[in-house]
């Protein structure tokens, strides 16, 4: 596969693309606009109830992050239908069986995975990815949902992007549990950085969520200002990273250490226990 993916079949080669973008071109930026899609997905009130109701987010913000990253990277990284990506799927799919969630909520969730990355290349990517790229990410994803017995997948691109927006725009609203996780998982994400710097973190990451998103929790506009900085700050890491030689060696999320797990993951130890 050529480093933009230009050549070859997108959905034969839907894995390969998947890998090489989500570890090799866009490693970065793939982590922040998944990031941004989890946010999408705590603005239907089901969702956000759901997730709200397990205790999960509030009370071990950073191990829910770090056990849903740990699993998504899984699966990019070893393939959906590699060893250690088929265990995540199974571990995922037990984890999801333990709740009722209706089968547009799943679809909606895996639609995030597919276009917020996207979405998120056309504003701050270093290049955009080639229709090509596009078009792997998304078959890759769907082939996560086949795995995941997902039913109506679309099979056309364009078709999953109108239910993706019908979607928010039929079930976005604000409620207190949609609230609740959201401002949870902004205050993990603030807690990253030093403590002084914390009360502009916050309004920055607002600053990155659109109008529907911020209102469905309660979230006043970020000041004009401090949005110019967020995005021109990242525009300009694209253009650096522009005229950088570009990674060779993958980005493996899977190997970064984690507090909960100062030994290594184990796949089926991931997600909280039967009794939460």
């Amino acid at each position: 596969m050529s480093a933009s993916a230009d050549d070859g079949d997108p959905r034969a080669d839907c894995v390969d693309i998947a890998r090489r973008l989500g570890t090799v071109t866009f490693p970065w930026d793939t982590t922040r606009s998944l990031e941004m899609a989890l946010f999408r997905t705590f603005a239907s009130p089901r969702i956000g109830a759901l997730l709200n109701a397990t205790g999960e987010f509030a009370g071990r913000t950073q191990k829910r992050y770090d056990d849903t990253d740990l699993i998504v990277s899984e699966i990019v990284e070893s393939g959906f239908d590699g060893e250690r990506g088929r265990r995540a799927i199974a571990r995922m799919n037990a984890i999801h069986a333990r709740f009722r969630i209706a089968n547009d909520d799943f679809l909606y969730v895996l639609s995030t995975f597919v276009f917020e990355p996207i979405r998120w290349n056309a504003r701050f990517g270093w290049r955009r990815m080639t229709e090509p790229e596009k078009l792997g990410w998304f078959w890759f994803w769907r082939g996560v949902g086949e795995r995941m017995a997902i039913r109506d997948l679309p099979d056309d691109f364009a078709a999953f992007e109108r239910f993706n927006v019908e979607y928010e725009r039929a079930r976005f609203r604000f409620t207190e549990a949609n609230r609740a996780v959201a401002l949870a998982t902004r205050e993990m994400f603030a807690g990253w950085f030093p403590k002084l710097l914390r009360p502009l973190v916050r309004p920055a990451i607002d600053g990155l969520l659109d109008e529907p998103l911020r209102n469905a929790f309660g979230l006043a506009p970020a000041p004009i200002w401090l949005v110019a900085a967020t995005t021109g700050a990242l525009r300009a890491r694209a253009a650096l990273l522009r005229v950088l030689p570009k990674r060779r060696r993958p980005r493996l999320r899977t190997r970064i250490g984690r507090a909960d797990y100062p030994g290594g993951h184990r796949i089926e130890s991931l997600g909280p226990p039967p009794s939460s």
